[in-house]
C-alpha cells in the first residue's frame, strides 16, 4: 500500500522516497519505450509520470483511441517490467506545450461550453472520458497489485482559476469509479496559484525550476508536515519558433538535486525525456498580445536527447542518485546509432490547389465557420468564395485569422495575414487589402496554416480559422470550404514537373540500410511538415528557427524496400532536396 504518513511516503510499511523522472508516452514511438524507461530506472529514479492526451485518446466524441502509440496500459507494464512506479496525470487539461494543452478540439464545436469550470456540458464530457480512461488505468493501481501509486486532479489549476466546485467534481470522480489511489495537486510555488489550485482535503505538490531549497515555503499556511515534492522540476525549457534554443548547465541541475536530497525532499524531473511533437501537436502560449507557437522538438534540456542519446546532465545526475541510496552502478545500455543516408532528391510535385478535393472534406457553408466546427482537429483549412457584380476599389478586411492566412484573388496570392500583426505603427488594420474595380467577378481564396492552440492560460478557446470577410461595408456569405488535416495523402497525384511559390506536396525516395537514427535538414526550405511512410514527423519553419532539422525516428524507416518522404511546403523552397544525416540541428 502506498500511503502518506507524517513527512514520509510509505509502501507496504516502508519508508520510501519518490525520484521520478517524465516522459511522456506519446512523444515517441512505441518500439523506444523500454529503451527510455530503463535508462531512467539506470539513472537511480524509481519512478515515471506521464501526463495523458484526452485529444489524441477520443480524436471523436465517443470514439476512443488506445492503440500503438497511445496503448497507456502497455506503457505501464513495461515500465513495470523494469522496475518502475508510475504516476498518471490524467488532465482532462494537461497543458505540457501540447495543442490546446490535450483538451480534444470538438469541445469548441459549441460556443456555448465553458472549459475548465462548473459548466454542465464540460463536466459530462469529462466524465465521460474519465469513466473509459479510469477503465485502463483502474487495474494497474498500486492497490491492485500494479504499479501506478499516484494520480493528479486536473492540472496547475491555479494558474488558471478558482472553481472549487469545479476541482471538487473532478476529485469525486475518482471515487466514484473506484480510483483507490493517493490523488494530488500540483501548482507553481506561488500562494496564489496554491489559494486558485488547491483543495483543502488533498495533498499538495508544487512546480518550479530552481531554489529547492526555499521553494517549498510557499506552502506555508496551506500544508504541513507532509511529504515535500516538487512535482515539476523544470531541468530546462521548450522552445517557440523564432526564439534561441534553451540549454541549462548540468551543475545547476545537480545543485538542485542534491538541494532535494538534503531536505528529504522528493522530486519529479520535467523532463527526462522529452521527445517529440509529431504532426500538426505542438501546442501554443499567448504572451504579450502574441500567440508563440512550440517547435518540433521537445528537447528541454532534458537528461535524454529527442533521440534518446545520454546528456552531461543524465551521467552527472547518476553519480549523485547512485551516491546517495546506495546503488549498484549497473553498465548503461548503449547510446542510439546513428546514419548518414546523405542528399534526397525530390523528382515529384502535386499543387495543393488541384488536390483539394481528393484529400480535404468539401462543405458549403453561409460563413466561413472554425476548424472545430467542421468537426476538423488539425492542419490547414481553405476557404472560397466569390465577389460577383460590379464593384469600385474598396478594403477587403479579414476577421479573426488564426494564424496565418495566405489570400488568393483569381488564383493568384496577394498578400499573407499574420495574427500576430494586426496592425500597423499606425493602428491601422494590416489585415486588409484593397480588391480592385469588379465588373463580373473575382475569387477570393483564403488558406489558413493553423499553429497549435493554446495551451496555458485565459485564451485557451482558440479556435482555428478566420471570424470574417468585409468587402467594403458588406458581410461576405457563401463560401466553398475545404478541410484539409492532412492525415491521409494516398490520394495526392503527383506528376513529375516540379512546381514551386504556392502551396505544394513534393516527394522522393531514399533507402535505408539500417533502422538507426537520423535527421532531416530542411534548408531548402520555407515553412511545412514532413512526412515519411506515411507518418507526419512535425512542423518545420526554417526562416524562424531555431530547429532546422526534423527528427526520423529510425523505427519508422524501412530496410527492405525504399523510403518515401512527402514535403508539404507552404512559403517556396529554393532546391528540392534535402540531406539526411546523423546530425541534429535544434539551432542556436
Amino acid at each position: 500500500m502506498f500511503e502518506i504518513k507524517g513527512k514520509d511516503f510509505l509502501l507496504n510499511g516502508k519508508k520510501v522516497n519518490v525520484y521520478s523522472g517524465v516522459m511522456h508516452y506519446f512523444r515517441m514511438q512505441p518500439e523506444y519505450w523500454e529503451d527510455r524507461l530503463t535508462k531512467l530506472k539506470l539513472c537511480g529514479f524509481n519512478t515515471v509520470e506521464t501526463y495523458m492526451c484526452w485529444n489524441l485518446h477520443e480524436p471523436k466524441k465517443g470514439v476512443y483511441d488506445f492503440e500503438g502509440m497511445l496503448d497507456i496500459e502497455r506503457y505501464i507494464e513495461i515500465a513495470g517490467k523494469v522496475g518502475l512506479n508510475v504516476i498518471v496525470r490524467p488532465g482532462p487539461y494537461i497543458c505540457a506545450e501540447w495543442d490546446f494543452g490535450g483538451l480534444p478540439p470538438w469541445l469548441l464545436a459549441d460556443r456555448n461550453i465553458r472549459l475548465r469550470c462548473n459548466n454542465e456540458l464540460f463536466k459530462k464530457h469529462v466524465e465521460d472520458w474519465y469513466a473509459v480512461m479510469f477503465d485502463k488505468i483502474r487495474p494497474h493501481l498500486e492497490s491492485n497489485g500494479g504499479n501506478v501509486v499516484m494520480m493528479q486532479v486536473e492540472n496547475e489549476y491555479g494558474s488558471f482559476g478558482n472553481d472549487y466546485e469545479y476541482l471538487e467534481f473532478v476529485k469525486e470522480l475518482f471515487a466514484k469509479y473506484n480510483m483507490d489511489v493517493l490523488l494530488f495537486t500540483s501548482d507553481g510555488n506561488w500562494c496564489n496559484m496554491l489559494s486558485g489550485g488547491s483543495l483543502p482535503s488533498l495533498y499538495k505538490v508544487l512546480n518550479f525550476g530552481s531554489n529547492a531549497k526555499g521553494a517549498f515555503g510557499a506552502l506555508d499556511g496551506f500544508q504541513k508536515d507532509m511529504p515535500l515534492f516538487c512535482g515539476e522540476f523544470w531541468c530546462g525549457w521548450f522552445d517557440h519558433w523564432g526564439e534561441k534554443h534553451h540549454t541549462r548547465n548540468s551543475t545547476s541541475v545537480v545543485k538542485e538535486i542534491e538541494d532535494f536530497i538534503a531536505q528529504d525532499a522528493n522530486f519529479n524531473v520535467y523532463m527526462f525525456y522529452g521527445g517529440t511533437n509529431f504532426g500538426f501537436w505542438a501546442g501554443s502560449n499567448f504572451e504579450r498580445g502574441k500567440i508563440n507557437p512550440t517547435t518540433t522538438s521537445y528537447d528541454y534540456c532534458a537528461f535524454l536527447t529527442e533521440w534518446g542519446d545520454y546528456t552531461p546532465a543524465y551521467h552527472a545526475v547518476r553519480e549523485v542518485m547512485h551516491k546517495v541510496q546506495g546503488l549498484e552502478m549497473l553498465p548503461l545500455v548503449e547510446s542510439p546509432k546513428m546514419q548518414n543516408i546523405g542528399v534526397v532528391k525530390m523528382t515529384e510535385s502535386a499543387k495543393l490547389f488541384d488536390n483539394l478535393s481528393k484529400i480535404g472534406t468539401k462543405f458549403r457553408s453561409a460563413t466561413p465557420e472554425s476548424m472545430e466546427y467542421f468537426g476538423q482537429n488539425y492542419g490547414f483549412i481553405y476557404y472560397e468564395t466569390k465577389i460577383k457584380g460590379k464593384y469600385q476599389m474598396q478594403p477587403l478586411k479579414i476577421n479573426g485569422v488564426h494564424d496565418i492566412a495566405h489570400i488568393y484573388v483569381d488564383d493568384k496570392k496577394v498578400a499573407v495575414f499574420d495574427r500576430n500583426k494586426k496592425t500597423n505603427l499606425l493602428g491601422m488594420n494590416k489585415h486588409q487589402m484593397f480588391i480592385g474595380g469588379v465588373d463580373g467577378e473575382k475569387k477570393i481564396g483564403i488558406l489558413v496554416d493553423a499553429m497549435g492552440r493554446i495551451n496555458y492560460g485565459e485564451k485557451l478557446e482558440d479556435r482555428k480559422g478566420i471570424e470574417s470577410v468585409i468587402f467594403g461595408k458588406q458581410i461576405m456569405f457563401g463560401y466553398d470550404v475545404y478541410c484539409l488535416p492532412m492525415d491521409n495523402l494516398d490520394k495526392l497525384e503527383f506528376t513529375n514537373q516540379m512546381a514551386n511559390n504556392e502551396p505544394v506536396f513534393v516527394r522522393g525516395t531514399f533507402k535505408a540500410n539500417s533502422k538507426d537514427e537520423c535527421f532531416v535538414h530542411m534548408d531548402n526550405f520555407g515553412k511545412g511538415n514532413v512526412w515519411i511512410n506515411g507518418y507526419n514527423i512535425g512542423r518545420y519553419w526554417t526562416k524562424k528557427g531555431p530547429q532546422k532539422a526534423l527528427y526520423i525516428p529510425g523505427s519508422l524507416l524501412n530496410t527492405d524496400k525504399e523510403n518515401e518522404i512527402i514535403i508539404f511546403d507552404i512559403e517556396g523552397y529554393k532546391n528540392a532536396e534535402v540531406v539526411i544525416d546523423g546530425k541534429p540541428d535544434l539551432g542556436k
